[in-house]
């Protein structure tokens, strides 16, 4: 009987292996289908930076992958770390240890005046090895050689817009900061109105309130919880001025319920909303 026993406890514990094993090979697949799901997507963007027009990169992305993204428009986000010269300044993500400030100059035609605290700014322009001569012959700037000696030949993004970048949450804080200034926000959606109304989520300063964003021509569908880039100008909302300015088609119910709860309150007229690739 023990031998039986034993036989079949041996049996038992050979099938339940065989199960296990079944089950880890599975768990173990769908690992390995997970990590290249992440896995691929990153070497899409390192080795093509997934940038068929405009794409937003980090500063990282910039320095790895100078050659493939060269003569290509790419935005990215960052606090400003250095004043170069009157035209030009040097961004970098401090999340990434290390990582070499990339040089931005300014060929948007805009005075652009460096934040003095931390915002970030956003900034959307063609990425070039940095050569001072053909810069200045190819967009018309007068640079001064003695700020560009150590940039040299090293990677730089010649900006075509430059904008302050706050959190949704800065601007319903301090909106007198940021009145008719045009900026660029990232934020998660929140409370559609209708097709060109909406808010952008706050989550992150103690006190702030979400950020009401009025579209006067969406061009693509939104939805809730996707996280969206706007840019545009920040302005107090004012009924009487937004009916005269904007045909944004509002029954007379929301109306009034944004007059009641905006009035004189910041809104973002945006110019334009895309999903964003920048996570907040």
């Amino acid at each position: 009987m023990n031998r039986i026993r034993q036989q079949r406890i041996k049996f038992n514990l050979g099938q339940n292996k065989g199960k296990f094993m079944k089950k880890f090979g599975k768990f173990q697949g769908a690992i390995a289908l997970s990590l290249m799901a992440l896995v691929l997507p990153a070497c899409a963007n390192n080795e093509e930076a997934n940038i068929p027009g405009t794409g937003n990169v980090t500063t990282e992305d910039v320095v790895d992958n100078t050659a493939a993204l060269a003569g290509k428009t790419v935005t990215v986000r960052s606090e400003p770390v250095d004043k170069v010269g009157p035209a030009s300044f040097t961004v970098s993500d401090q999340k990434f240890f290390g990582s070499e400030p990339i040089l931005v100059i300014n060929a948007s035609g805009e005075p652009f005046t460096l934040p003095a605290d931390d915002i970030e700014v956003q900034v959307t322009g063609i990425v070039r090895n940095l050569v001072v001569a053909d810069i200045e012959r190819e967009y018309d700037l007068d640079l001064d050689t003695e700020y560009y000696t150590d940039y040299e030949n090293k990677p730089a993004i010649i900006a075509q817009s430059i904008a302050l970048a706050p959190d949704p949450g800065d601007i319903t804080k301090n909106p007198q900061k940021y009145y008719n200034q045009r900026l660029a926000v990232t934020g998660e959606v929140e409370d559609i109105q209708d097709a060109n109304t909406f808010t952008l989520d706050e989550e992150k300063l103690f006190g702030a309130t979400d950020l009401l964003v009025v579209n006067p021509n969406p061009k693509v569908a939104i939805q809730d919880d996707q996280v969206v880039a706007v840019t545009g100008v920040l302005r107090p909302f004012v009924l009487a001025d937004f009916e005269r300015e904007y045909d944004l088609g509002w029954d007379l119910q929301l109306k009034q319920s944004i007059e009641a709860e905006y009035s004189t309150k910041p809104v973002f007229v945006a110019d334009s909303v895309y999903p964003s690739a920048i996570s907040e």
